[in-house]
C-alpha cells in the first residue's frame, strides 16, 4: 500500500470520521465498518460484518444470513489472514479503490486486489461497494462490477454463483472447505468441475481426487414448497462451469463443502436455524474415489466393497479391522476368441475414464466393444455409447443416479439372466422354445383354475361375482351418509388369519393386535383342485381376492379405546380418500369383536426406520423429503381440502406407515375429531 493510503487510514482512525449508516447496504470512500457495525442487504436477507467462529481467538470479515437466528457464514474475506483477538480493524475502500481491511496501525490485512480495469484509473472516489440481496458483495466502477465475492467463493456455493474452469485463461474457480468448524482457513478439500475440461465434477483432497460425482446431471431440477432449484453444467469452447440457482420462495438453499470433505445440499426456511440435508456425498466410506479398487464396487446401502460378477478378490476381502484389502481379478481370463459376452449390472455408478463414441444404437455400441479385445465394458444411455478400456474404477451399486453397465466376461461366466454379445445368437432358438412352453403352461393353468372354480362354486354354494374370502351382500354397508364400506363376517376373518394365529401377527398397539393376510398362491389352487378336500374354506386362509395383502386390526378387550373411538375411526377413514392416508377396505362388528381391514404397508411404520440403526441408512435425502412432503400433504388434506375438516390429535412416527415405495400414509384416527368448515 502506498504511504498516502496509510496516512489517510490513520487519520481516519484519529478523527473517528469513518462510520456506517445503520442498516445500509453500500460502502464508499469516507465510510467503513468496524467492531459490531454491519452492512445489511436491501431485502435484509444478508449481513456483512466481523465475526468470531465458535471458541476461536481470531476474528474475520464475513457474510451470513440475516434472517436465520443461528449464524451461518457463507463467505469469508480474510480467511488466510485472521485478525488476532482485541485488535481494532476497519473495512473500507482504500485510496486505490479496492476493498481493504486494515488495523489501527494502518497495516493491510486483506484487499480485493483489483489492479486494472478498462473503465479508467481506480481511485477511492471512483468505486463503491454494495451487499446485494443474493449475498454477493460487489465492488463497482461506474456501471461495471470489477470484483465480486461470488467470483472468490469460500466453502459455500450460493444461488447465482458460478464455479468452473476457463479454457482460455486456465483459471479454475472452486469452493474450498474450512480447516475446521472454528477455523475458516482453507482446508484439505475442494469442489469443482474437471480442470481437464471434461463434463464432470469432483471433490479433491489436496490435489488428489477424493470423490467423483456419477454424471454431469447429478443434481436434477427439484421443486420443494413451491421453490425450484437446480444446478446446470455448461461446456463450450470457452469454459466448463457449474451454476447453482433457484427461484424466489420461502425455502433457503445452500451448498456447503464441510471440513470432513462432505458435500452437502442444505435446506431451511426463513427464521429457522434447523438445516435439513437433502444431498450428502460421499454417503459411505467405500464411495470414496477408487476405494474398492479395479473391478470392485461399493454397496451404497451396505457400505462394503464387493467384486463384480465374474471377478474375485485378489486377496482376502476384509481384514480384521473391516478394511477392504485390495482389488478384484477375473475368475476366467478373456480369450477374445468370440466366446466373450456381457453381464448386465443395473443401478450402477458408471466407472471413471469413459470414452464416448457418440450417438448410435445399443446393438452397434455392443459390437464396437466386443470387436476390441481391450474393451472391458460399455453403457448405453439416451442414444450415447460409452466404453471403457482396461480396469474399471470407482464403481458403486444402488447409486442415486444410476444406469446399466455391461461388463465383459468369459462365456463360461454368462447365465441366462445376462446374455449379450455374440452368445445371444446361440440362444434365440432356445428362447423361442421357452416362450412356447410358457404360453402352453399358462393356457393349462387357466383351464385348471377354471375347473377348480367350478368345483369351488359347487361345493360352497357361492354365487358368481362373490368369490372373495370375505363375502358380502348389498346390505352390508355401514352408515347412510358415509362412503360405502364392506362389512365382513367374523368367521371369514378368523379363517383368513388362522384364528388370529401368532404367525400372522404384525405387531400390537394401544388399539390391539394387527395381523397380516396374504394373497393365496395360485399354484396351490391347481394342486388342491385335483384333491378330495372336505372343507375347502381352509384353502382360503390368508387369501383376500379383492385386495391382495391386507392388514387386519382387532380391538383388544383390554384396550382403552372403546366402541366410540372404533366407530369414529371407521367413519372418518371411510370418508377420507388421499394417497397419504391409509385406505380402509372393510370392517367387522360382531358381538364384542370390532375389526378394521386396511391396505397392507410392507415397510410398516416410520419409527422402525428412525430408531433402528440398520434401517436408518435407507433414509437418504430424497426419501427423507418424500416422507416429509407426503405427511404435509396428508395433513393439508385433512385440515383444508377434505369434505370433513379433521384434526388427527395423535400424529406420531408410529402412526406414519410406509408402503412398498416408501410413500407415507397417516393412520390411526381413533383420537381424531371432526370440525365444521367455519371452525378454527
Amino acid at each position: 500500500m502506498e504511504l498516502n493510503t496509510v496516512v489517510a487510514v490513520v487519520l481516519g482512525f484519529s478523527c473517528s470520521c469513518l462510520h456506517l449508516f445503520a442498516r445500509g447496504n453500500s460502502i464508499k470512500a469516507g465510510k467503513s465498518i468496524t467492531g459490531n457495525e454491519t452492512l445489511v442487504s436491501t431485502s435484509e436477507s444478508f449481513t456483512l460484518g466481523f465475526f468470531t467462529p465458535g471458541n476461536s481467538t481470531n476474528s474475520y470479515l464475513g457474510i451470513w444470513y440475516n434472517t436465520i437466528p443461528e449464524q451461518n457464514v457463507i463467505w469469508v474475506a480474510n480467511r488466510e489472514s485472521p485478525i488476532p483477538q482485541n485488535s481494532t480493524v476497519v473495512f473500507t475502500i482504500g485510496i486505490d479503490g479496492n476493498f481493504v481491511i486494515v488495523d489501527e496501525k494502518g497495516k493491510l490485512i486483506w484487499s480485493s486486489n483489483v489492479t486494472s480495469t478498462t473503465g479508467g484509473l481506480l481511485t477511492s472516489n471512483s468505486t463503491v461497494g454494495a451487499l446485494l440481496d443474493n449475498g454477493n458483495l460487489v465492488l463497482k466502477h461506474g456501471e461495471s462490477n470489477i470484483w465480486t465475492s461470488f467470483e472468490h467463493p469460500t466453502d459455500t456455493l450460493m444461488p447465482g454463483m458460478k464455479i468452473g474452469y476457463n479454457r482460455k485463461t486456465g483459471k479454475q474457480t472452486v469452493i474450498n472447505s474450512w480447516t475446521s468448524k472454528e477455523d475458516p482457513r482453507p482446508g484439505n478439500f475442494s469442489f469443482g468441475v474437471d480442470p481437464e475440461g471434461h463434463d464432470h465434477y469432483f471433490i479433491w483432497k489436496h490435489s488428489s481426487i477424493y470423490y467423483r460425482f456419477g454424471r454431469e446431471d447429478e443434481f436434477p431440477r427439484r421443486t420443494i414448497l413451491g421453490v425450484t432449484w437446480h444446478a446446470d453444467l455448461v461446456s463450450n469452447h470457452d469454459e466448463v462451469s457449474l451454476t447453482f440457482d433457484q427461484n424466489k420462495g420461502p425455502l433457503i438453499i445452500r451448498v456447503v463443502l464441510d471440513p470432513s470433505g462432505q458435500f452437502l445440499v442444505l435446506l431451511t426456511i426463513q427464521n429457522n436455524s434447523n438445516w435439513v440435508t437433502t444431498i450428502r456425498e460421499p454417503q459411505v466410506e467405500c464411495a470414496v474415489y477408487a476405494y474398492c479398487g479395479p473391478f470392485g464396487s461399493c454397496g451404497i446401502l451396505s457400505g462394503k466393497c464387493s467384486c463384480l460378477t465374474g471377478f474375485e478378490p485378489r486377496f482376502s476381502e476384509y481384514s480384521e479391522n473391516e478394511k477392504w484389502n485390495g482389488a478384484c481379478m477375473r475368475k476366467v481370463a478373456l480369450e477374445c476368441d468370440g466366446g466373450d459376452g456381457f453381464l448386465k449390472r443395473e443401478h450402477m455408478k458408471l466407472p471413471d475414464h469413459a470414452i464416448s463414441l457418440g450417438n448410435m444404437s445399443s446393438k452397434d455400441c455392443e459390437t464396437r466393444c466386443i470387436r476390441n479385445c481391450s474393451c472391458s465394458a460399455y453403457a448405453y444411455s439416451n442414444g450415447n455409447c460409452l466404453i471403457w478400456f482396461g480396469n474399471l474404477l470407482d464403481l458403486a451399486d444402488n447409486f442415486n443416479d444410476s444406469r446399466a453397465l455391461y461388463v465383459r466376461v468369459d462365456g463360461s461366466e454368462l447365465n441366462t439372466d445376462g446374455l449379450s454379445g455374440n452368445l445371444a445368437q446361440r440362444y434365440k432358438i432356445l428362447i423361442a422354445k421357452i416362450v412356447s412352453a410358457v404360453a402352453a403352461t399358462l393356457l393349462l393353468i387357466s383351464i385348471l383354475v377354471f375347473i377348480f372354480k367350478r368345483k369351488l362354486l359347487k361345493r360352497t354354494g357361492w354365487k358368481d361375482g362373490n368369490s372373495s374370502l370375505l363375502s358380502f351382500t348389498s346390505s352390508s354397508f355401514v352408515g347412510k351418509d358415509d362412503m360405502k364400506l364392506v362389512k365382513y363376517s367374523l368367521q371369514n376373518i378368523r379363517e383368513a388369519t388362522y384364528n388370529f394365529h401368532e404367525d400372522n401377527k404384525l405387531g400390537e398397539g394401544g388399539f390391539g393386535p394387527v395381523f397380516k393376510v396374504q394373497k393365496f398362491n395360485v399354484l396351490m389352487l391347481i394342486v388342491f383342485s385335483f384333491m378330495n378336500i372336505e372343507d375347502l374354506n381352509i384353502l382360503f386362509r390368508g387369501f383376500l381376492a379383492e385386495f391382495g395383502d391386507v392388514a387386519i386390526k382387532r380391538l383388544s378387550r383390554r384396550s382403552s379405546q372403546g366402541l366410540e373411538e372404533f366407530m369414529n375411526e371407521l367413519k372418518l377413514i371411510a370418508n377420507l380418500q388421499h394417497k397419504n392416508l391409509v385406505s380402509l377396505l372393510g370392517c367387522c362388528v360382531e358381538g364384542e369383536e370390532k375389526i378394521l381391514i386396511y391396505e397392507y404397508m410392507p415397510n410398516r411404520s416410520l419409527d422402525n426406520f428412525l430408531f433402528d440403526p440398520s434401517l436408518k441408512v435407507v433414509l437418504d435425502g430424497n426419501i427423507h423429503f418424500g416422507i416429509i412432503e407426503g405427511i404435509a400433504q396428508g395433513m393439508l388434506y385433512l385440515h383444508k381440502y377434505s369434505r370433513l375438516k379433521v384434526i388427527h390429535r395423535d400424529l406420531k412416527v408410529s402412526n406414519i406407515l410406509l408402503d412398498r415405495e416408501m410413500i407415507p400414509k397417516i393412520s390411526d384416527f381413533g383420537m381424531a375429531r371432526i370440525f365444521g368448515t367455519d371452525q378454527t
